[in-house]
This record gives structure tokens, sequence and C-alpha cells, in this order.
């Protein structure tokens, strides 16, 4: 199952769409007419990003992240802190400089420039510390493996300082994904190629009701209602999750939200 969360950020949308293949691929075809920031993680299937006309190819500091705190797990326990609590507290502060801008309220072009201000000096330093590092950590050890993951990612890990919708991670798709995984372990998979894109289209419906902040039983008895009574593409539209509000659905009779 792949997923896709876009649109303006108060109202996103996520797009389940099930497909046999794990290939970059199912992507490519998903994002043929698409211009912007995309935000993905540092699977090779998605390459063709980084030389796709019109796009910009953002990458994922929580898997960076993720490297450096394998390494540093794997450190004896009494050893004295080290390279991987450098690289983590680089991180570390670039995230906290996410955490003053919101706190500002900057978003936009304001945030691009905060950044600009704040997170680009960071990168720098950051980049070369690990340049440093790369030609001096033993090789096939977790922290090469973590600084050459890393560098090899850099140009995306540093793009989304040029964009002001992107956040450093793209845990929102992660998350975005979880529920679908958490059902898959509880009732297995779909029996058939059709029930899986019945599935992508039901989990398309209700994790973006819950993402625009609708109570889920309450747009669902507002959609089964309006359903049978529409007729054209125009009227489907009225009825998807990002359009309708909780003011212009009936309440639940003696249901209340918790």
């Amino acid at each position: 199952m792949w997923v896709y969360r876009g649109g303006v950020p108060s109202s996103p949308v996520l797009l389940y769409e099930y497909h046999p293949s794990r290939s970059g691929d199912v992507a490519a075809e998903m994002l043929a007419n698409y211009s912007g920031a995309v935000q993905s993680d540092g699977y090779m299937g998605y390459n063709f990003l980084d030389a796709k006309d019109g796009v910009v190819h953002i990458g994922c500091w929580a898997h960076a992240r993720r490297k450096f705190i394998e390494a540093d797990k794997a450190r004896p326990k009494k050893s004295k802190s080290g390279s991987t609590t450098i690289a983590l507290n680089f991180i570390k502060n670039l995230y906290n400089i996410e955490r003053t801008a919101k706190r500002k309220g900057l978003e936009g072009e304001g945030l691009v420039a905060y950044r600009q201000k704040h997170a680009a000096p960071m990168l720098k330093k950051f980049k070369k510390w690990l340049d440093k590092k790369s030609l001096v950590t033993t090789p096939q050890s977790l922290l090469c493996k973590a600084v050459s993951y890393t560098l090899k990612q850099w140009q995306r890990l540093e793009a989304y300082i040029e964009v002001g919708d992107a956040t450093p991670d793209n845990n929102l798709a992660e998350n975005a994904i979880r529920p679908f995984v958490v059902g898959r372990k509880n009732w297995l998979f779909s029996g058939t190629p059709d029930g899986a894109k019945a599935s992508a289209a039901i989990y398309s419906l209700i994790e973006t009701a819950k993402a625009n902040k609708l109570d889920v039983y309450q747009y669902l008895r507002f959609l089964f209602e309006k359903l049978p009574l529409a007729q054209s593409e125009d009227d489907y539209r009225k009825l998807l999750p990002t359009v309708v509000t909780s003011e212009t659905m009936p309440p639940l009779p003696g249901y209340s939200a918790v």
C-alpha cells in the first residue's frame, strides 16, 4: 500500500493506493504531472524525483537521525559521549530551530527567511563535520553507515529550508500509513486486488476526514445519506472530506463526539 499526503497544510489529503509492486515506477506514474515539492525517505525508488523537472525533492531528517541513534546504542554503555552525540546534537538543534519558528507563528516566506538565518549556518557546520568524520570512521561500522547515509542524502536533507510548507521530516506520511499497518496485522490483508483497492479508497476517505478534524462517524453517516443522491462529478466532489465541514453536516441524533 502506497500513501501520499498533500494539499494545503490547513486541509490535507491522504491518498492510499494499492499496487502489487514496490517499484518506484508506481510513484513515478502517480506524480507524472505533478510539480512542486515532494518529501520522501531515502528509498532508491524515489531517485527519479531528483531529475524530474519542476520538482524539489526533500529528504527526511528522522531517517538520518535514526541511523545515528542505532550507532549510539551500539556504543559501550560506560564510554564517554562521542561522535554520535555530536551528530545527534546537530540534528536536535535543527529541530529546535523549527520549534522556535513555530512558536513565533512563522510560515511561508517568513519561515524560509528564518531558516536561512538560523538553520543554514547549522547545516553548513554539520556538513563540514560529516565530511571530516567520513575520512576517519571505521568502514562497515554503524557510525560510518550513518555518516555515509547522511552525506548521500545531503542535497535532499537541506532542501526543506527553501520550502515554507515543508518540515524537516516526512513523519506525517509515516504516521498516515501506521493505521493501515496496525489494521493489517489484526485482520491480515485483503483477499483480492479488488478488495485491496476498495480498502485503499476507504482509508483515503477516513484518514483524510480525521486529518481535517471531522468526526468520522458523523461524516460517514452524512456520506451514506448523500451518496445515493449524487448524479455528477461535482456532486461527488462536494462530499469529499476536504470540502465538508462540521458545520455542513447535521449532528447525529443521540450522539456526541468524544
